[in-house]
């Protein structure tokens, strides 16, 4: 792991270079996740010859932050991204769930120079289900049960990959799992989706049921430069269940921006 000192932390992230001139693509992950979750994606072999995934405060490696849920908390990860993006010279954001709000957050901020934005697995909003929130407070277990049901994190996972989420869900604690989710719950950028000012695909696995298709058709509508695409026969974690599809896709929206830059 590679680190990077700001705010009086550390925040953690694994990066490859390749030796293309192409976008370098940081991804971010989503609420109770790492950068292990992109590890089909930040391979030499991943739609981006360089590439980036970090772990948010408090998640895998990186230092935690003492923040509220929220605002407060949402700030700090941008905070995150900020600084990876300039360590790694990225330019591109590629975000899951959470990690797509945090995305959208420095886009609109305008707290990094970004070529493009891709938002997998997210929204402009994403409330949280009563159920959900109430056992992330009182019972965790019954919490990532309820995630790791089906069409929620994953359609038809190979078991590996679902084992892989339950341990990584646990590793980062109900503490911070928590926050991420009330953080999402708290999110709302609905009336600012006007204002992102990059070219973005909205990304979503066609079984989602997290975060639908829908909330993915409304972020392709309403952002000016905006498309939209499904991939099949997954769910919200879609990197994971169907890698090759998923990095199909933001291979080919990356191409898109060469060419538009090109031009």
């Amino acid at each position: 792991m590679e680190t990077v000192e700001h705010h009086g932390r550390t925040t953690a992230y694994r990066s490859v270079t390749g030796e293309s001139e192409s976008a370098t693509v940081l991804y971010v992950h989503g609420s109770a996740g790492t950068h292990a979750l992109w590890s089909q994606q930040y391979a030499p072999s991943g739609p981006a010859s360089s590439a980036a995934a970090l772990d948010l405060s408090g998640h895998g490696a990186s230092e935690d932050i003492d923040t509220a849920p929220g605002e407060a908390t949402l700030t700090s990860y941008v905070d995150d991204v900020v600084a990876v993006a300039e360590a790694t010279e990225a330019t591109v954001l590629v975000g899951n769930s959470l990690g797509g709000a945090v995305a959208l957050a420095t886009v609109l901020r305008r707290a990094v120079s970004l070529d493009g934005l891709v938002l997998a697995g997210s929204g402009a909003k994403l409330p949280v289900v009563q159920t959900l929130r109430d056992d992330l407070a009182a019972d965790f277990e019954a919490a990532v049960s309820f995630l790791h049901s089906e069409d929620m994190l994953f359609h038809d996972p190979p078991e590996r990959a679902r084992e892989h989420s339950i341990e990584t869900m646990r590793a980062v604690g109900q503490g911070v799992t928590r926050r991420d989710f009330e953080t999402c719950h708290r999110f709302d950028v609905q009336d600012r989706l006007g204002e992102v000012d990059v070219p973005t695909l909205a990304l979503c696995g066609e079984h989602d049921r997290l975060t639908p298709p829908s909330y993915h058709e409304t972020l392709a509508e309403e952002i000016p430069a905006g498309e939209f695409e499904t991939i099949p026969g997954a769910a919200h974690l879609a990197m994971v269940e169907r890698p090759e599809a998923f990095d199909d896709a933001v291979a080919s929206f990356l191409g898109s921006i060469e060419q538009s830059r090109a031009t």
